[in-house]
């Protein structure tokens, strides 16, 4: 097996499903936004609802009427206790933030996968169509030992154009990262971390049966993290950039791997 996290290769290679080239990312229009959600769920859906700046609530996510919101208040699930570090996962406030995201998308490791390097406006546009869109998808900081030092993307799956190409089930839960420093790439956090987070969503959403990635396949570092942090692989997924690898974190078999 290649190293058996997603920062142990020579390369920088985030975790992340990957995204497409230049030329084919104005064509391709299956973003984690794209997918509407059914008018008759919406009819559930209150109107937007502001959060302090203290709550981590992502502006203009909605919430549904029992009070949760789509990923179940992602900014409300405190810092968890890893192998590695005390982590905090922290929806990100663009004004905070945008300086360091930006900085990592220009990586050029992290580049080739998330292709949003360039200009700050072209990773803010980026984050605020989360922050502004149904709360489906949130964007978030990820804190070790008070250090900022990944970026990561919580999405509902079975909301996503990702459903459309394997058997989604209600609530599955996505998980998109990359480790934003070249140092913390060889340092082999990104199994402990996608293990955390996978545990942190299962812990926090009682819905939610299974946490999903799909990583491409030809990223067999990737592959290899999420199988240590205790995905199982699925099958092959053809989507529309690539060939992926679906991994699956199931709640019935979280104790056992």
């Amino acid at each position: 097996m290649p190293p058996t996290d997603a920062s142990a290769n020579t390369g920088a290679v985030p975790v992340h499903p990957g995204r497409p080239g230049p030329a084919e990312h104005s064509r391709d229009c299956e973003d984690t936004l794209d997918l509407r959600l059914p008018d008759d769920f919406l009819a559930l859906v209150a109107g937007p609802t502001p959060g302090s700046s203290g709550s981590y609530r992502p502006p203009g996510a909605l919430d549904v009427l029992d009070g949760r919101d789509l990923l179940d208040q992602v900014g409300t699930w405190g810092p968890t206790k890893t192998p590695v570090g005390l982590f905090h996962l922290l929806p990100v406030q663009v004004d905070r933030d945008l300086p360091i995201i930006s900085g990592w998308m220009n990586d050029p490791g992290v580049a080739a996968f998330w292709q949003l390097a360039g200009s700050r406006a072209h990773t803010e546009d980026h984050l605020r169509a989360q922050l502004a869109g149904d709360g489906r998808s949130v964007p978030c900081l990820g804190v070790l030992d008070g250090t900022p030092m990944s970026y990561w993307e919580i999405y509902r799956a079975d909301l996503d154009p990702l459903a459309r190409h394997y058997p989604a089930r209600p609530h599955d839960t996505g998980v998109h990262l990359l480790v934003g420093e070249v140092a913390d790439r060889r340092r082999g956090l990104g199994s402990a971390l996608l293990r955390a987070v996978a545990d942190l969503v299962l812990d926090h959403r009682p819905a939610c049966a299974r946490v999903v990635a799909e990583p491409d396949l030809h990223n067999t570092p990737s592959v290899a993290a999420f199988l240590n942090a205790g995905f199982r692989y699925a099958s092959e997924v053809d989507l529309p950039a690539k060939r992926a690898a679906l991994m699956i974190r199931d709640r019935s078999l979280r104790h056992l791997m």
